[in-house]
This record gives C-alpha cells, structure tokens and sequence, in this order.
C-alpha cells in the first residue's frame, strides 16, 4: 500500500483550524517575489449572492426556451404537413398501387392529426394503406380552407388538385403565432401565399365557362346530351367517361358537315357538389349548343348561342354560368 503523504507536508504554512482540518489557501504570485499563500475565500454572503444571480438567470431563461421549443413545434409541424402533401402528390404521379393519394385533415381529433391515404376520396379510401400524423398538444389546426372540405386530392396525369385552399396552424399559448400552408391547382405546396394575376385586364369569354351543380349525380346510369342546333345530339354515358373520379369528355360532333369540337369535364364531382367545366372555342364551333344531364328534369345545364356571345341556364341546379 503506497504511503499517503499529508496534506500540511505540500502547504506547511497554511492555516489550520483547532480540529485538525487544514484549508486550503489562494496561491497568489507578485512579480519578482515568487508564491505566497492568502487565506482570502468566499464568504456565506457572497455564495448566496452567486447563488441568487444563478437562479435568476435560470428564471428568465427557461421560459424563453420553453417558448423556442413551442415554435419550433409549430415550424416542424407545417413543414410536414407540406412533405406529405408532396409525398401524395409523387405517389400519385408515380401511380403507386395504380391509385390517387390524398391527405384529410381532422380538426375534430385531440390532438389534431392528419392522415396521408390512398383512394379518390378519403371516404372511398383503402384505410390499411392510412399514415397517420399527430401534431405536437401545443399546434392546433385552426382554419381549413380546402374548396369547402377537409382533403387534398391529387390527379394521376398532371398532378394538379381541384381542393385549392389553405390550411393555418397557430399555437395554443400564444394564438398571434401562426403558419399558412398555400395548395395551388397545379398541386405546388407551400408557405408562401401564391401570386394571383391581375384579373382586370383578362378577356374573359365563353372559351371557357364554369358553374356550379347542386344536385348529386348518378354516375352510373346518367348521361350528358348534346343538343346542336336543336336536331343533332350526342350522347355521352358518364360511366364511360370517368377519368381520375371525374367526368371527362372530349370529341367531335359533325353537324350537318360542320365539326364541332368541345370538352366537358369536371373539377369537382359529388363533393359534395359538382363543379362543371366546358370549353368552347368559337373557331371550332358555330352552331348553337344546349347541354343536359338525364337526371335532371328541371331544365338544361348550360345553352350557348351559335356565335358563342351568351350563355344561360335554365336547371334549378346550376349556377349562372361564369365566363373564364
């Protein structure tokens, strides 16, 4: 067993205290007069000092560190809802599972979550192929603002998504905190608000007509007829012409001699209406065109003149057509 050498034998002039324990003395050095040994130390008064200073420090950050990690929450959590909408959107695009992929958005859930799935819909959706996400108890969903629901679609040919909108989080301690997750029609996701075009310069025409269609349609036994210079029709069964969950037409119709081109489609379809789109060029069409659907006995969806200049409706299903 080595020896233990005494503490007092490395300082033998320091000072002791009448039980035998020894405190160890401040080494000073002066120049020119080599070590020399002070019994200065801390006193009560000045460690409770230090102490004191500690804990205030300590007050005045832990709250602040509590609030950069709310935030951080918040920043994380756009920041994924925005990697798996652009996740549906590539396995969408890829046709993985030969499927559309989509993300709903339930606000109704403690926490709020988010579910990545495979379908057309999200009430349609395979449910074994669901991604659930919860958000952190400190983010809430506190606006969705998605073409009236709660989901993100994505198309299968172009990747685009008629649930165009945007989604707001905002922390619950401090609701002035929020982010905005933008959702364009060409499917680009992301914090930034999007550029709209001035729109008063724009012509607008019956090229390109939109409206409204309040009554759920029966896509498997219903029809659309085209009715051209009110003798020669066209008859078109939706069930044959579903492309992505949505109608879908495009053809020629030979009036008379005369070819006349369109496309109907649709960007929404029973969810929970339906959102028509017709295009009509007036340098592939001249003569006059009513439109309706089979089961609507109210009257015509849309009727063009020949020369394309007016546009109405008559069904007490549809909107006033609006000239894009």
């Amino acid at each position: 067993m080595k020896n233990i050498i005494p503490i007092y034998e490395f300082y033998p002039n320091a000072p002791n205290y009448s039980d035998g324990r020894f405190r160890i003395p401040r080494v000073r050095a002066k120049r020119g007069r080599g070590l020399r040994y002070s019994d200065a130390g801390f006193t009560l008064v000045e460690l409770l000092i230090i102490i004191g200073i500690l804990i205030i420090l300590i007050a005045i950050a832990v709250p602040n560190l509590r609030f950069f990690q709310k935030e951080s929450d918040l920043n994380n959590s756009a920041e994924e809802i925005i990697n798996t909408l652009r996740l549906a959107q590539n396995k969408t695009l890829a046709s993985e599972g030969a499927s559309q992929y989509g993300v709903y958005f339930d606000n109704l859930t403690s926490p709020y979550q988010y579910t990545l799935f495979k379908g057309i819909n999200y009430a349609s959706r395979d449910n074994s192929f669901d991604e659930i996400h919860k958000l952190p108890s400190s983010v809430e969903m506190y606006d969705i603002n998605l073409a009236g629901g709660k989901e993100v679609v994505f198309n299968r040919i172009n990747g685009e998504t008629s649930q165009v909108g945007n989604l707001s989080l905002r922390l619950v301690s401090d609701p002035s905190k929020t982010r905005t997750i933008y959702i364009e029609n060409s499917g680009q996701v992301s914090l930034s608000s999007p550029t709209t075009p001035s729109d008063t310069n724009r012509v607008k025409d019956s090229r390109h007509v939109h409206f409204d269609y309040s009554r759920v349609i029966d896509t498997s036994t219903e029809k659309l007829t085209l009715t051209f210079d009110t003798t020669v029709t066209k008859e078109i069964l939706i069930s044959e012409n579903l492309k992505e969950g949505q109608i879908y037409w495009e053809g020629e119709v030979d009036v008379s001699g005369q070819i006349q081109k369109l496309k109907i489609h649709t960007h929404r379809l029973n969810n929970p209406d339906t959102l028509f789109s017709i295009h009509r060029d007036r340098r592939y069409n001249n003569k006059s065109l009513e439109i309706t659907i089979s089961g609507d006995t109210s009257g015509y969806l849309i009727k063009y003149s020949a020369d394309g200049l007016t546009t109405t409706k008559s069904s007490i299903f549809t909107s006033e057509p609006e000239w894009q």
